[in-house]
């Protein structure tokens, strides 16, 4: 296999985005991250696009094809990936695979999603489906936040975690998105904010619940050959790329304090780069909802099983902690538009190896220029974690 890196990188504003179309939106990551990669459209050969619901809360059902072509490149390789919230990862995989293997030099992964196209009650219904619908959603009627609701009343249970304890990853991750300018909140808030929220799925409030979003992001890979041709003094190396997947049927996880695909694609991440998690200097996790931050914690190696809450009581998950997290607000701040996240986490990663933080305030200091990014899919039914180093 060979060495595979990130030259470009492109992010759209998150939010409300009803002033443009899908492939307005996709354009908006596409044109940086060439001009930051210092290629044309043309020279991309192969193109994987993450998109969980095209065709179900926008109107594109074959998004890669409208995106390509209104980016103009041209006639490249196309697939569109759906790994539900890890949409965006696969894609990203994808595209590392493409190149990885010999079978192209550049490939750009993409992820793009309009979720505010429908009404609230309608993408819900579209979320809630992301697990067994027969058994889960049409006979129980579970919502997307009731499916981590599970596992916050499981992980309270057992280790003793609070209400408080989720406030305050909400909190932490509100006063990182507030200084990132592409954030769909732009807000801070307080522990007494999240606790006095409306209840969604009890114990998880609304402001414990990332937002319905829209927004894209772009990532272009090349070979280490194109990478020496281009003369790039500061690529970004794909380390490890790890991958797992779990029961679609909830009934049938051995517990809800933990998703065991996290585990496992962390444990082959950090095989594949040949690291260990005190090796990483900072992350982007899975913080769909407050609890699956804590939980990501401990299934990604950061801490031991049940000392997630610690961390984000001492703060060790800020910039000058043990393990900074989420530093562009997470999903929770930064908005979630499912397809499009992974390729967002990714970008966010590369920023940070760079020290290109849009804003230097929350810029992490680095030693070693390793990052990991985390991104489930569902709630554990697919998990990517990628380990980049530069």
């Amino acid at each position: 296999m060979r060495k595979v890196a990130i030259i470009g990188v492109g992010h759209s504003k998150f939010g409300n985005r009803n002033d443009v179309n899908v492939a307005e939106l996709t354009f908006e990551a596409v044109k940086p991250s060439l001009e930051d990669a210092g290629i044309t459209a043309k020279d991309v050969e192969f193109m994987a696009l993450g998109s969980a619901g095209a065709g179900a809360w926008c109107e594109e059902l074959i998004p890669a094809v409208v995106a390509a072509e209104y980016c103009g490149l041209k006639k490249p390789g196309l697939v569109r990936c759906e790994a539900a919230c890890a949409s965006g990862s696969a894609a990203f995989f994808t595209a590392y695979s493409a190149i990885a293997s010999g079978q192209a030099e550049i490939a750009m992964a993409l992820g793009v999603e309009k979720m505010k196209e429908v009404d609230t009650p309608t993408a819900m219904e579209w979320i809630g489906r992301a697990g067994y619908y027969l058994w889960e959603f049409h006979n129980f009627g579970l919502t997307f936040p009731a499916y981590y609701a599970l596992y916050a009343n499981a992980h309270m249970a057992k280790f003793g975690t609070t209400e408080e304890d989720l406030a305050l990853v909400a909190v932490k991750n509100h006063k990182y998105g507030a200084m990132n300018p592409v954030a769909h909140f732009q807000k801070q808030i307080t522990v007494d904010d999240v606790l006095s929220s409306t209840v969604i799925a009890s114990p998880l409030k609304l402001f414990d619940c990332c937002p319905i979003t829209d927004g894209s992001a772009s990532v272009i890979l090349a070979s280490e050959e194109k990478v020496k041709e281009l003369g790039i003094d500061t690529p970004v190396w794909v380390a490890g790329i790890g991958y797992s997947s779990g029961t679609a049927n909830m009934s049938k996880r051995p517990d809800y304090v933990g998703l065991d695909a996290s585990v496992k694609a962390a444990q082959m991440a950090y095989k594949k780069a040949k690291v260990t998690p005190d090796q990483i200097e900072f992350a982007t996790v899975h913080d769909c909802f407050t609890i699956a931050e804590i939980m990501a914690y401990e299934d990604i190696g950061f801490c031991k099983k049940g000392e997630g809450a610690k961390l984000i009581r001492e703060g060790q998950t800020e910039i000058g902690g043990k393990i900074p997290v989420n530093m562009d607000g997470g999903l929770k701040a930064k908005g979630h538009p499912i397809g499009t996240t992974g390729c967002s986490m990714i970008y966010e990663v590369t920023k940070q190896l760079r020290e290109e933080a849009i804003e230097k305030s929350r810029q992490v200091p680095l030693k070693n220029y390793i990052g990991l990014a985390h991104n489930v899919g569902g709630t554990g039914h697919y998990c990517y974690v990628t380990i980049l180093r530069r």
